[in-house]
């Protein structure tokens, strides 16, 4: 029975995965999206760019700090997740394979700390 259990396991895994990516994929849809028009379409500058103090002032406002923040968070995971599929397909071991998670998940976590410092100063200079 136990071995049953051990051999579906890493198809569960798989699956769980693959869900995780579409998730986000989903989701980065709809956060794009809202991202694009926030900064590129409302905007009343000549190429429709926003200037550092109109960023400031977007920034500033406590919906869109969130949505930043979701959105810097969602698309570290998906590119994390990505990452790691396609290196899986090298047909690594088990142990390498545990390693590389480990560093995924660090680099995922220094990249989203990172992100979240600079949002931070962005909007307390607001």
């Amino acid at each position: 029975m136990a071995s049953t259990a051990s051999a579906r396991e890493p198809g569960i895994h798989r699956s769980r995965t693959w869900r995780a990516t579409a998730t986000s994929g989903v989701a980065l849809l709809v956060l794009v999206t809202v991202h694009m028009v926030a900064h590129h379409f409302v905007v009343e500058e000549v190429g429709g760019l926003r200037t550092y103090a109109q960023v400031l002032d977007y920034i500033a406002n406590p919906v869109m700090f969130v949505i930043e923040c979701v959105f810097l968070v969602i698309v570290t995971a998906h590119a994390m997740l990505g990452l790691r599929s396609v290196l899986f397909d090298f047909g690594l071991s088990a142990s390498a394979r545990r390693r590389l998670e480990r560093g995924l998940l660090v680099l995922g976590i220094v990249t989203v700390a990172y992100g979240l410092t600079l949002i931070g100063v962005l909007a307390s200079r607001a």
